[in-house]
């Protein structure tokens, strides 16, 4: 993906607020010389952005880092969604089962222990999630960002370029609220999962590092 300019940035912004999900995304993988995946954690309306993702692309990679924390209703969740809509699921694990973490280092950190969290989430997740960025290598990533999740998240937008990954970053459902991915939902009958845990935040309102700038440079440490 060739160097994009801010001017460029807010003009798709701008252009992309008017389009629905599914538009955005048949643009997003029209994008030239575009090589496209889409990340899921299989959290509540995970659903939405696959959907939309086959739409487009039935075949589109399907990146998943599978810590090995989730909850069983994750599991059986990610495994009806990968049945129905016929996901090309890559999973990605971390070097060390969770079970093995557990044993060595004790039980995952709390939000008391940020550096701690740090560490836990640069092992089982950011580690295994880079490794599958560099080998699926794509150029646009499409993403279930929304602006309502956290106060990091406001200050980005539908189109960004990733810092972390080099990629330029589609988020199709950026502004949509809850109300609006449960009509999604609903519409096309679609489960939900609200069983869904994430270790390496602990709290709705932190970042795991995927999305923030101190995430690269956590795996490198």
């Amino acid at each position: 993906m060739p160097s994009i300019s801010s001017d460029t940035l807010l003009q798709w912004n701008t252009e992309l607020r008017a389009r629905s999900p599914l538009e955005i995304v048949r643009w997003a993988v029209a994008q030239v010389g575009a090589r496209v995946i889409v990340s899921t954690n299989f959290r509540p309306y995970e659903a939405a952005i696959l959907h939309l993702a086959v739409q487009a692309r039935a075949d589109i990679p399907v990146l998943w880092v599978d810590h090995g924390y989730n909850r069983p209703a994750t599991y059986k969740h990610a495994e009806e969604l990968r049945a129905r809509l016929k996901l090309n699921l890559k999973p990605y694990l971390p070097r060390v089962t969770a079970a093995h973490r557990d044993a060595i280092y004790g039980p995952i950190p709390t939000t008391e222990d940020e550096e701690g969290l740090k560490k836990f989430s640069a092992v089982m997740k950011l580690e295994p999630f880079q490794r599958g960025m560099q080998e699926l290598a794509p150029t646009v990533w499409i993403t279930a960002l929304r602006k309502v999740q956290n106060p990091n998240r406001a200050g980005l937008d539908i189109v960004s370029l990733d810092e972390n990954f080099g990629a330029l970053k589609v988020s199709p459902l950026f502004y949509l609220s809850d109300a609006e991915l449960d009509a999604y939902l609903a519409q096309h009958q679609l489960p939900n999962e609200w069983d869904y845990f994430d270790p390496a935040k602990a709290d709705e309102k932190r970042e795991c590092g995927l999305h923030a700038t101190w995430g690269k440079k956590a795996v490198n440490a």
